[in-house]
């Protein structure tokens, strides 16, 4: 990994009350802030650099709670999303989560019969079955989400796919996701983990499944109906269909997180099972002006970095590019940080890496 350095990300008492701080799962640069998600609440994380030009710290973290903004699927509005993505284009803040199911987990204190009971558990979160889009104002000069936007006349709202339009009802019939539906994100199911916009183009990158190493992407083409300001709905394709795949080559990994790199996407990749590595950054050339489903392999897709990781430790969750226009330098945050990445009970490390 080309380390260039790291930087201090400075969380505030409710993101360490609710765990964001470890469980760091996506982040994007916006001019002074960084959006930061993780994936164990509801929420977005928004913190300041102290040096706009080279920042060694983010800190004066604010928290958004989506439940302010749009209607949340679940009966509890802060029942975790699990939001693996985060997106800035346009006028817009975009999340997704992951939409994926979860196997409870053997814990040490569990034994015999009630450890194998515990292992057969899956169990869904109404949710993580979210793609909301928050409109950003200026408030006291910094990026802040808003209710609505009036921009030249037009007015933007904040928006959310209907529950009944949600993506796992979408993949219902798919002929290669269907039947991965029901089984949990960690074992090879579905499980949304990075989210990229491009014009009206919203990428949506899988951790699962892998299908004999192939690792997809989805692409939507998202929309307003004024007469129905606060839902999203899909814009078909020319097949009818509310979505488009396409299927990468990234030597058997799947998606971690997908970031726009002028016309290209950049793909952090990792294992989609319950393992530690490898975890490397590829770019899809040419990715925002592809018109048909693409099979994505030899000259298309290079291998750009070879990122570390730990044993049971330090996770690569997210990938924003930092830095002026044209900028080859990305930040990476990790879910379950390293023991050396905290400084105190405040400050997580994230790496900033330098791109070929």
């Amino acid at each position: 990994m080309t380390l260039e350095r790291t930087v201090r990300l400075r969380f505030g008492h409710l993101s360490r009350a609710s765990g964001t701080h470890t469980n760091l799962s996506a982040v994007r640069s916006d001019g002074p802030v960084l959006w930061i998600a993780g994936d164990e609440t509801a929420t977005l994380e928004r913190l300041v650099a102290d040096d706009p030009e080279r920042p060694e710290e983010y800190a004066e973290d604010a928290s958004f709670r989506l439940a302010d903004f749009v209607t949340l699927p679940g009966e509890d509005a802060d029942e975790e999303a699990d939001i693996e993505g985060v997106a800035r284009h346009g006028h817009f803040l975009w999340a997704v989560g992951s939409h994926g199911l979860r196997r409870k987990q053997i814990k040490a204190r569990h034994e015999g019969a009630r450890a194998l009971r515990r292992l057969s558990r899956v169990v869904g979160q109404d949710n993580r079955q979210i793609l909301v889009r928050l409109p950003i104002a200026r408030s006291d000069g910094l990026p802040t989400p808003v209710p609505t936007l009036e921009v030249d006349g037009e007015t933007h709202h904040a928006a959310a796919l209907a529950p009944e339009d949600n993506l796992r009802a979408l993949l219902a019939r798919d002929e290669h996701l269907a039947m991965f539906l029901p089984i949990p994100g960690k074992d090879n199911g579905l499980d949304i983990e990075g989210i990229a916009v491009h014009g009206d183009r919203v990428y949506l990158g899988l951790r699962g499944p892998v299908l004999r190493g192939w690792a997809f992407v989805l692409e939507l083409r998202p929309y307003v109906d004024p007469a129905l300001p606060t839902r999203l709905q899909l814009r078909p394709f020319e097949d009818g269909r509310a979505y488009r795949k396409h299927v990468l080559d990234l030597d058997g990994l799947g998606v971690r997180d997908l970031c726009p790199a002028g016309d290209d996407l950049l793909v952090l990749a990792g294992p989609t099972m319950d393992l530690d590595g490898p975890v490397r950054v590829y770019r899809w050339h040419g990715a925002t002006g592809v018109e048909m489903p693409e099979v994505v392999r030899d000259e298309m897709i290079t291998r750009e970095v070879e990122l570390t990781y730990g044993e049971g430790d330090d996770h690569a969750e997210g990938l924003g590019l930092v830095g002026p226009p044209g900028s080859k330098q990305a930040m990476i945050v990790y879910d379950s940080p390293a023991v050396a990445r905290f400084h105190g009970d405040d400050v997580v490390l994230a790496d900033i890496i330098n791109l070929p």
